[in-house]
């Protein structure tokens, strides 16, 4: 294959503190800690929207993790007023939400938090100087811009910005490299009276469940009645490869339309098609190879970490790579994720945060949820924070100033979370 080699002058668009790239839920709250240590603060987001796929991909349910707590505890009282959370954070919630009024709702929070988000600004590359990220080049409107910081996040959700700083990373099952498919949710509505349904050109007549493309039923509409939220599309492919996320946009659309008709044969006879995002829903792509891994022997003997900075009990949650009918799903009873899995290895001045953290394709399955994002991108702007004050590399960031700055941002973790 022909390469070249481009080289171009950029301008630096701003100096900041702390900078974030990728405005999803671990962007979203490592912004805001960040903020409240007193940082100045910027956010790049390559769509015009802040909250990830909850929002970008219709993805709006939060996964009960067993630790409702710090900033996503927050953002749930401030969304779902009506939703009532643990008082002790031991509880589990599954909330429903408008991922509408979410999308307004982060803009209106991270605003207040004075973080300066700028949108339709993607990630390009990066500038290193003796191993440590000097600036990040990110596209825009305006064309090519530098942002330079003291501390840099990366929360893009592939480990872009790590994996182009020179950082090691995996993708997929060890046997052969192959991630969770895709998934594009959407939206139906009950008018109240009988569709019209119409099936279009291309699409697919399902006749029972077993031919479904996850062979299951997975709805939710416990939040707004008559409004149903519907799970149940899937596509093969590595969300990080531009072709297999180009068919899988083609693709899950076909899926969507397809679905929506079994269901209007299938008991929503009065439900319509009322919402399909503009993007396909990822769940995995690749994990940076950090400090520490987290691993499926860490989750299923519920291991605890003296640097713990996320809990979580979601399950073991494995939709076929193969795109196939078939999850795998697995009890687990609660684990840490230690903050060595949010540093790479050989590079400097970098925090990863999100799905892409340092894990095994099972372990990520479990940690992957966006309310354990929340909570790991809250400890990266923490660490940020710290680190950008003392001037120190990431990885001497004391552990138990870690914790005392996490504690008075309201974060609290479980009872015998240390060993």
């Amino acid at each position: 294959m022909n390469s070249y080699t481009f080289q171009k002058n950029v301008a630096v668009y701003d100096k900041t503190d702390i900078l974030i790239v990728g405005g999803g839920p671990a962007g979203v709250a490592a912004a805001i800690a960040a903020a409240r240590c007193g940082k100045k603060v910027t956010l790049l987001e390559q769509s015009g929207q802040l909250g990830g796929m909850g929002t970008l991909g219709n993805v709006s349910v939060f996964m009960g993790v067993g630790n409702v707590t710090g900033i996503y505890r927050e953002i749930v009282s401030e969304v779902l007023p009506q939703q009532a959370v643990p008082d002790d954070h031991k509880g589990s919630i599954w909330p429903q939400y408008n991922p509408f009024r979410l999308r307004h709702y982060l803009n209106e929070k991270l605003e207040k938090e004075g973080v300066q988000v700028l949108f339709h600004v993607s990630f390009a590359g990066t500038v290193i100087d003796q191993g440590r990220v000097k600036a990040v080049i990110a596209n825009s409107r305006e064309g090519l811009l530098a942002f330079e910081a003291d501390v840099f996040i990366d929360c893009t959700g592939d480990g872009r910005v790590a994996i182009e700083a020179g950082a090691e990373y995996t993708s997929g099952r060890d046997v052969d490299g192959m991630t969770q498919p895709m998934t594009l949710m959407f939206m139906m509505q009950n008018t109240g009276q009988p569709a019209v349904r119409q099936l279009p050109e291309g699409c697919y007549r399902y006749e029972n469940v077993s031919e479904l493309p996850q062979g299951r039923l997975l709805h939710w509409e416990q939040n707004e009645p008559g409004n149903l939220l519907v799970n149940m599309t899937r596509v093969k492919g590595n969300g990080a490869k531009v072709k297999d996320v180009s068919y899988a946009e083609k693709e899950a659309l076909r899926q969507a339309f397809s679905v929506a008709d079994f269901l209007q044969r299938n008991g929503f006879e009065n439900y319509v098609l009322s919402h399909v995002p503009g993007q396909v829903g990822v769940r995995e792509t690749n994990q940076i190879v950090g400090h520490y891994t987290l691993t499926e022997d860490d989750i299923l003997s519920s291991r605890r970490f003296d640097d713990v900075v996320a809990q979580t009990n979601y399950e073991i949650d494995i939709h076929n790579p193969d795109g196939k009918a078939g999850t795998d799903e697995r009890e687990v009873k609660g684990y840490d994720i230690p903050y060595r899995c949010l540093i790479p290895q050989g590079v400097q001045g970098l925090l990863v945060a999100g799905r892409s953290i340092s894990a095994t394709h099972v372990a990520m399955s479990s940690m992957r949820v966006q309310a354990t994002c929340y909570a790991l991108g809250q400890a990266a702007g923490v660490a940020a924070s710290i680190a950008a004050d003392q001037g120190i590399p990431l990885e001497h960031v004391s552990v138990d100033e870690l914790h005392e700055a996490l504690r008075l941002q309201n974060v609290m973790f479980l009872k015998n979370a240390h060993k």
